[in-house]
């Protein structure tokens, strides 16, 4: 077939003698006003429907008879008529029948992108109509039909006779077997109006052996982006709920919004009918996705009991612009009980989360207000004492540079959290500060910063955390406390061939009163602490606003980093924490609790694409034992790929506990084998090392994908146990024939 380029449309020059491309120039030039004084009766302001009537040729020689109104063309032959083009090696077209006959190599392009390629083709009506012989077509998706004998009507429908189609590539090395799968049908009809590929009287092959029969069967054409019907079903089956079927229905409602049902159907449980629903606004998105059964009731240890019961979940989520500078969503979570969402596999989550916000940002200004609501589904958990958060707003804002580049900072924050049953705190926080980045001549970079933070919170039912057990504290309460930060960086760089060496250290210092962490005052939003690399040279390492470091404290390190031209990159960071006394703000085990802390760090190696290695640590300030060690190894090409984390931390106590979590310790591994084009394995495990561990969860799986077929099957175990969940084996198994929905 001939391409279609901006340098060959006409001819190429390098290769054509002058006196050619003057005699096609001439030949051009005469058909020009052919047509010209052919249509001469057409006004002007009626050209522009009518371009479409009019066909555009471009061969190596062209003859035309004038009086029959007759246009042969010969060699490298081109015809465009209403965004149609015919290629071929020789044409025939009478004006007068508006009738074109093609032979020898002949293709024919669609507007929709589609190409037929036929031995020989006979158009008429703006090469709408017509008959085509051995026909081959290759649609938008690179599928193909081939027929043959065709008919086309009104360049809006092709029924075809004997016809077959198929997704799937041709195996090169031997084309004339048949491919993986195929449909083969007495008539294929492809109406573009409706956009359908239907089957008359089809087989379903597959390497050539017929598996079942339809006298009729109908999909989409690939130019369909989304359209209602049955999506592919998968198929599980589990030691817990048995053979599982999954049969979703895709309803197409708008352009803007589509909903799929997607039922669940069980041997040992009743059905679970879920789905979802998606739509899309013009300043935003929203989502619903929903599910319910009504089944027996169940003891915490799975067994049946007296009665049936409603069980379902309902997640949903939507984000909005109002205007450049203020958008607003929403997520919604809520089940209707602790297992439900682990028992159908749904989600594994432990704790749900509700929260609608609103945020606007304006170059430097920062505006936030949220409010949060949990739903906990662990079995410790009780309801009453979760906190409800509402509002929680924030705001900061960063000025202009002003002088020597300094710049100016604002914080402010309101939180108002209340519980059921327990502790109750409002709290007011504002934080103002001055901030001055500089770099010496040498190369020295300095940062110097003050800034005063106030806080004023009013409490009930706080627990002491000197004396958890008897005394609580109610009232209002709060704190002021100034900081001053220096901090001194030298950044040094060599290069070394294709290598890029950074070398810099790291000092800074704080300085601020000791004290400000009372005992009125609770640590709703700080108790997730971690000292590790990435909060090492943090003003303060608390994740929330509840809790101050105080006093004097000196943080110094010093980062590495060897950069190659191709990519590859090793980096290195490690350091540690001083200050003048002990701070008890920090619990035993944090690293922080002495006068010295741990030594913490992060090494990176990745040299190339194939491989990289990533440690980070905490070690004791003077066993230099391992405290906290996280291991990530990912190794290896497409066949065969490697992926091993190790992570040991030691217990650490909180503020208010008197006994700590035990060590943690656990390993994960993933292999993922790419081992042929079309043929992957994948496996994973995940073991708790501990004394009281063991496996947690492993599976494997094998796939094979190509262009139109996908086979996938997994079978894997959960070894973890919450009341009626119990540990659990799945086998899952997914065949989908692509392009046929």
């Amino acid at each position: 077939m001939k391409q279609l380029s901006e340098n060959s449309q006409f001819c190429e020059l390098k290769e054509t003698s002058r006196i050619d491309f003057l005699l096609k120039t001439i030949t051009l030039m005469i058909l020009v006003l052919i047509f010209w004084s052919i249509n001469s009766s057409i006004s002007l302001a009626d050209r522009d429907p009518y371009l479409d009537h009019n066909v555009l040729l471009f061969a190596d020689e062209v003859t035309y008879d004038d009086k029959k109104g007759i246009v042969i063309a010969r060699g490298n032959v081109e015809v465009s008529q209403a965004g149609r083009i015919v290629i071929a090696d020789s044409i025939i077209y009478d004006k007068d029948k508006d009738e074109l006959s093609a032979r020898g190599n002949v293709s024919l392009m669609e507007p929709t992108g589609e190409v037929a390629f036929a031995k020989q083709i006979k158009l008429r009506n703006q090469m709408k109509d017509g008959v085509l012989n051995e026909l081959h077509i290759r649609l938008t998706d690179n599928s193909r039909i081939s027929a043959n004998s065709a008919k086309r009507i009104n360049g809006l429908k092709t029924e075809m006779n004997k016809a077959v189609y198929s997704p799937c590539e041709l195996c090169i090395d031997k084309p004339k077997e048949p491919p993986l799968w195929q449909i083969k049908a007495m008539k294929v009809v492809h109406n573009l109006d409706t956009r359908d590929i239907g089957y008359h009287d089809a087989w379903m092959e597959f390497y050539g052996v017929p598996l079942f029969y339809t006298p009729y069967f109908q999909h989409p054409d690939p130019t369909v982006e989304r359209r209602s019907g049955f999506l592919a079903p998968s198929y599980s089956n589990s030691s817990s709920l048995g053979f599982e079927l999954k049969t979703p229905y895709y309803w197409n409602i708008a352009p803007e919004k589509d909903a799929t049902f997607a039922p669940r159907f069980y041997t040992t449980g009743r059905v679970v009918l879920g789905g979802e629903y998606r739509e899309h606004f013009g300043t935003g998105d929203l989502r619903i996705a929903s599910s319910i059964t009504y089944t027996d009731k169940l003891d915490n240890d799975g067994n049946e009991i007296n009665g049936n019961e409603f069980r379902g979940h309902l997640f949903s989520d939507g984000h909005f612009e109002i205007d450049e500078t203020w958008n607003w969503g929403y997520n919604f979570e809520r089940a209707s009980d602790d297992t439900y969402l682990r028992r159908y596999r749904i989600e594994s989550k432990d704790t749900l989360i509700t929260n609608p916000y609103i945020e606007g940002i304006n170059g430097g200004n920062y505006f936030a207000a949220n409010a949060y609501f949990f739903q906990g589904l662990e079995e410790t958990d009780d309801q009453g004492q979760i906190p409800i958060i509402l509002p929680f707003a924030e705001f900061s804002h960063i000025s202009q540079p002003g002088w020597a580049g300094s710049y100016k900072t604002l914080k402010t924050n309101l939180m108002a959290l209340q519980r059921l049953e327990g502790a109750d705190s409002r709290r007011l926080s504002l934080e103002g500060g001055w901030h001055l980045p500089t770099k010496s001549n040498g190369g020295h970079v300095w940062t110097g910063s003050l800034s005063l933070r106030a806080d004023l919170y009013h409490v009930n039912n706080v627990i002491n955390r000197r004396d958890p057990l008897t005394n609580t504290s109610s009232g209002m309460t709060g704190r002021i406390r100034p900081t001053a930060l220096l901090e001194w960086r030298y950044p040094l760089i060599k290069r070394d061939g294709n290598v890029s060496h950074v070398l810099e250290p790291i000092v800074q210092g704080i300085l601020s009163p000791y004290g400000g962490n009372p005992v009125e005052i609770p640590n709703e939003d700080s108790q997730n602490f971690e000292f590790n690399d990435s909060n090492l040279f943090s003003e303060s390492r608390f994740t929330g606003l509840d809790r101050l470091e105080s006093g004097p404290r000196i943080n110094y390190g010093i980062r590495y980093g060897a950069y190659g031209v191709s990519g590859g990159k090793t980096t290195a960071v490690i350091g540690q924490s001083a200050r003048l006394k002990d701070d008890d703000t920090f619990g035993q085990g944090s690293g922080l609790e002495d006068q010295y802390s741990d030594y913490v760090g992060r090494l990176l190696m990745a040299p190339s694409k194939y491989y990289s290695l990533a440690y980070r640590f905490r070690l004791d300030r003077e066993t230099i034992e391992a405290r906290r060690n996280e291991i990530s190894f990912t190794g290896g090409t497409d066949y065969l790929r490697l992926h091993m984390g190790y992570a040991l931390l030691e217990k650490q106590l909180s503020e208010v506990e008197t006994s700590g979590f035990a060590n943690r310790e656990e390993m994960v591994t993933s292999l993922l084998s790419r081992f042929t084009k079309f043929w992957s394995l994948s496996a994973d495990l995940r073991r708790n090392l501990t004394g009281s561990g063991g496996t947690v969860s492993w599976s494997s799986g094998l796939t094979y994908e190509d262009e139109c077929f996908l086979f996938s099957t997994k079978y894997g175990r959960t070894f973890t146990r919450d009341r009626e969940v119990e540990p659990d084996d799945t086998l899952i198994f997914k065949v989908l024939l692509k392009n046929l929905g």
